[in-house]
């Protein structure tokens, strides 16, 4: 391959050149002479990359960086190799260097990523590159190339974990494929393209056996996954027709009156299950009826034509799609039935976690013990299920039982989040958040942190307003590094030296991010105060309630837009804004909805109208912010009251019932920094019923 070597300074009229024009209408000659060359080599500079050097504040190369990125947008190669050229051995050099191969990235040896990644060993843009490249060639099945720069990607997110895995799954490496099998083998929920690829590959690893096979046919078998099932009953040497599946999918009902005619075989279960499913995909309530009538009728045959383990897996077929209508049907504990029915089958993850939700909402408590009992040793040790472990023995233990429920609670009580607070309350230990003087931070600490290059980088892409991803994605990066060095003095650093200049969101990322670290005058800041409390009061809210939705909805960015159109610091829909001018008795106007004096009184206005309309109940109303009011009237239990944690665990959204619980624990550390401390149980009260 090409390879040139450059000098790392630039002729005078070059450097004004490119200044002037920002590389428009005239190419220098030198951005010609690199497209002859086809401009797939790596530019390798004769320059050091500064990833040990002390002193960042003379860097000058962030002064190209919008400018290159404007390049890189239009994909500008030539540009960007002279970009590359001009930041010569600065901080953000690596930048349009990356945008360039990006451009091709397809198209690129693995020899060129490589080379990048060692050039710029360490920082975020490295693994970015290689990362992308592996994703790129696990899509089009060059493993070959994915297992070449497998080893340059370290912090994967799921769909390059599994574009890697892809890799060595098809290169004779089944052991480091295997490590991804917990993840996406028995997974039957949405998942990375490249992470089902993966699964449907991974039956032909070596380390799969029959029985594993036959435990991700069951799930296919439910969810329908036609390519699977026919792979996956191949393997065990059982051949399913993609005719036969065909057939039962336009007609299920017309195979099983066939069924009771036909001989009990192995083939005849899992076209029974796939049946079911089908069945069950149109209605669960006709899946019910079905499966209840045909074993009835199997149990007066001589011979049995449905198996023990059909039956048991065809009720947990009954158990997992009831749990998908929790808010269009309402809570029923037939679910809890189905679940029990199918006792004696392995549960996946996400089977354990709808047997577990469905015992915590009606208070079954050895349901929930055997739920949990079913779920991954590591998976049980997780705070929720622990806290839940703990709830249930509580509940119906015996005196060991309780004793052992009584040390999970203790032991959970030294954390300071949802399950934390929850467990503190059950051991009557009270939760103080200290002062909300900001933490003293030696100056040393401070020029260690500025003098760190990808902390560095962070604070210069935040000063120069480059694009808020960039500087996130720096940020983000340098408190990982940090915090793989056990630096938590440089961590504590940098979070004040954000927040001092505003950058409150990654303020908070830095301390929240960080397993053990509780500096809650950071993680907790309280921007706007005046205005929060006051407008809180004026409409009869508890103010550390304002605060923690606010945390949880913007991190109080004043910009912040959603997906769906929310805006400002409590992240307020257009048509909610205009709700509530009018009540207000205000003209609507989205500029002036925005503004943070505005946003502010809005949203504690709008905070009352729902905990009015909600029986008084912060929980309930904290769920009606996220997904509205009519949803969270919908979760309330039928007949008599609930314990607001129950009500929580089963909401049926996760992304409310996640919200619903960093609110609650916001909050809790919110009452503590002002002076108004209230327990987490005390605020979540008890969730009454919804007539």
């Amino acid at each position: 391959m090409l390879k040139k070597t450059f000098t790392n300074k630039l002729p005078k009229q070059l450097n004004t050149t490119i200044k002037a024009r920002g590389f428009g209408a005239k190419a220098p000659m030198a951005v010609s002479l690199l497209a002859l060359m086809g401009m797939t080599q790596f530019a390798c500079a004769q320059i050091s990359w500064p990833g040990s050097s002390s002193n960042y504040s003379n860097d000058t190369s962030i002064n190209y960086f919008n400018e290159a990125l404007a390049a890189g947008e239009r994909r500008d190669s030539g540009a960007l190799y002279q970009y590359e050229q001009m930041m010569g051995n600065g901080l953000f050099a690596m930048y349009p260097a990356y945008w360039r191969l990006n451009n091709d990235i397809s198209t690129l040896h693995p020899n060129v990523v490589t080379q990048f990644a060692s050039q710029y060993s360490g920082s975020v843009m490295a693994e970015k590159l290689a990362a992308d490249y592996a994703e790129t060639k696990a899509q089009s099945g060059d493993y070959n190339a994915v297992r070449q720069v497998a080893n340059y990607v370290h912090n994967a997110d799921d769909s390059e974990k599994c574009a890697v895995a892809l890799g060595f799954n098809n290169g004779g490496d089944a052991m480091r494929a295997m490590a991804l099998k917990p993840d996406v083998w028995l997974t039957t929920k949405k998942q990375p393209a490249l992470c089902s690829q993966l699964a449907t590959e991974m039956n032909g690893n070596p380390m799969i056996n029959n029985a594993d096979r036959k435990q991700r046919l069951l799930r296919m078998l439910r969810v329908g996954n036609t390519g699977d099932i026919m792979a996956l009953a191949q393997s065990l040497g059982t051949p399913i027709a993609y005719s036969e599946l065909s057939e039962i999918q336009l007609n299920p009902a017309g195979f099983l009156t066939r069924f009771g005619n036909q001989p009990n075989s192995v083939k005849n279960q899992y076209l029974y299950l796939y049946a079911i499913g089908r069945i069950a995909d149109k209605s669960y309530r006709e899946a019910a009826i079905q499966v209840d009538f045909d074993i009835k009728q199997d149990n007066n045959r001589p011979q049995k034509l449905i198996n023990e383990e059909t039956r048991r897996y065809a009720y947990r077929i009954l158990g997992v799609k009831r749990m998908y209508y929790n808010t269009d049907d309402g809570f029923n504990d037939e679910a809890i039935t189905w679940f029990r029915n199918s006792l004696g089958e392995s549960f996946n993850y996400e089977e354990a976690e709808d047997y577990a939700t469905a015992a915590i909402r009606f208070s079954q408590w050895n349901d929930l013990i055997n739920a949990i009992g079913s779920m991954d040793n590591e998976v049980q040790k997780e705070n929720i299920w622990q806290y839940w472990l703990a709830r249930a023995y509580e509940q119906v233990g015996d005196g060991n039982k309780k004793a052992l429920a009584r040390q999970i609670y203790q032991r959970l009580a030294n954390n300071s989040d949802y399950y934390g607070f929850l467990a503190k309350d059950k051991v009557n230990q009270r939760f103080s958040a200290g002062s909300t003087a900001l933490p003293n931070v030696a100056s040393s600490d401070t020029n260690r942190m500025l003098n760190d290059p990808h902390f560095a980088r962070a604070f210069a892409l935040y000063n120069a307003n480059a694009s808020r991803t960039y500087a996130n994605r720096e940020w983000n990066w340098a408190v990982k590094k940090a915090r793989d060095n056990n630096d938590n003095k440089m961590i504590v650093a940098a979070s004040k030296y954000a927040h001092d200049m505003g950058w409150l969101d990654r303020s908070i990322y830095a301390i929240d991010s960080t397993e053990g670290l509780n500096a809650f005058s950071l993680s907790h800041p309280m921007p706007h105060q005046n205005e929060v409390v006051r407008y809180s009061r004026q409409v009869g809210i508890d103010p550390a309630w304002a605060y923690g939705i606010m945390r949880q909805e913007s991190r109080f960015v004043s910009t912040a837009r959603s997906g769906v159109g929310a805006s400002g610091l409590m992240q307020i829909m257009p048509n909610t804004a205009k709700y509530i001018a009018r009540n207000l008795g205000e003209t609507y106007s989205a500029s002036r909805a925005n503004n943070g004096d505005t946003n502010i009184r809005y949203g504690t206005w709008y905070m009352s109208d729902i905990m009015g309309k909600l029986y008084n109940q912060p929980v309930l109303a904290t769920a009606g912010y996220n997904a509205g009011p009519n949803k969270a009237k919908r979760w309330q239990p039928v007949y008599g009251s609930l314990a607001a944690d129950q009500y929580v665990e089963s909401i049926a959204y996760p992304e409310t019932r996640n919200y619903v619980k960093r609110v609650m624990e916001n909050a809790t550390i919110y009452s503590s920094l002002l002076g108004a401390n209230m327990s987490i149980s005390q605020r979540m009260g008890t969730i009454p019923a919804g007539y």
